[in-house]
């Protein structure tokens, strides 16, 4: 067991998934921890303080910070990890739907983010990592509107970290592929199903058949976000697993045509 670094940490969708694996390595590694759901968790994360809040809610998500700063004094790291799936067709996905969508992914993010700024600047430190994914670098079919969420976080965090690195705080995104979780069955599914997508989406379904039993556990996303969390010199952006590293080096090097192939392979597309 390893003794209390004196740190608090705050994560967001604490409750499963890639974010109970991290607060709960953040825990070992020695970080108070205070984990967020949007429903009271029955069979919470070892070692980790649960408290509900909804991150669509800026009362809510105020509230959390201000609880969390009043029992330890300070908040060290956030982790932004709350967020919600969305496949399918673009145009299958209302607008109103898809706000939704954002209102999770992204203005949550910034809500929690505005809510713990304050008090980072106050003390001169703190650290903000968010949970992104390799679709914020690479755009999918079916997956436009949670690409577009994802690329958005990615703009937003390289620009506030440039903005608070003055006040001794960084930011970083974490960039993971496909995650064994039961993130995708828990997703939304769009609000006006179309037949001429029935195929397209039945391909969708198969490729994360095939790939979710390999895909990295949510143990390997968490290990590199204890590592942002604990880097003297952070990171904008960290890879997390084997697939999500490959798919950024071929997207960086290899030729346009050649990915654009590769991807639609993968996705069963006509080529």
């Amino acid at each position: 067991m390893n003794m209390n670094s004196g740190k608090t940490a705050v994560v967001t969708g604490a409750s499963s998934g890639i974010g109970r694996a991290t607060a709960e390595a953040l825990a070992r590694a020695g970080f108070t921890v205070f984990g967020t759901s949007r429903r009271k968790a029955s069979n919470g994360p070892d070692d980790v303080t649960m408290l509900v809040c909804d991150v669509t809610d800026g009362e809510a998500v105020a509230a959390l910070i201000s609880t969390v700063l009043s029992q330890t004094g300070r908040i060290d790291l956030l982790v932004n990890n709350a967020g919600v799936g969305l496949l399918g067709g673009a145009e299958e996905s209302s607008v109103a739907q898809v706000q939704s969508l954002f209102d999770v992914n992204l203005f949550g993010v910034m809500r929690a983010t505005n809510a713990v700024l304050p008090s980072m600047r106050g003390r001169g430190e703190g650290r903000i990592i968010n949970i992104g994914s390799v679709l914020g670098l690479v755009p999918a079919p079916y997956a436009a509107h949670y690409s577009a969420a994802k690329h958005a976080l990615e703009g937003y965090s390289e620009s506030l970290d440039h903005e608070v690195r003055a006040f001794n705080i960084r930011v970083s995104v974490i960039e993971p592929a496909f995650v064994r979780t039961v993130f995708d069955q828990n997703g939304i599914e769009p609000d006006s199903l179309l037949k001429e997508y029935d195929l397209a989406r039945a391909g969708v379904d198969a490729l994360l058949r095939d790939v979710m039993p390999k895909a990295d556990r949510p143990e390997v996303v968490a290990e590199v976000v204890v590592r942002a969390a604990t880097d003297a010199r952070p990171r904008r952006r960290y890879t997390a697993g084997r697939a999500a590293r490959q798919v950024s080096i071929l997207r960086r090097f290899a030729p346009a045509a050649i990915f654009d192939k590769s991807l639609r392979k993968q996705f069963r597309l006509p080529v």
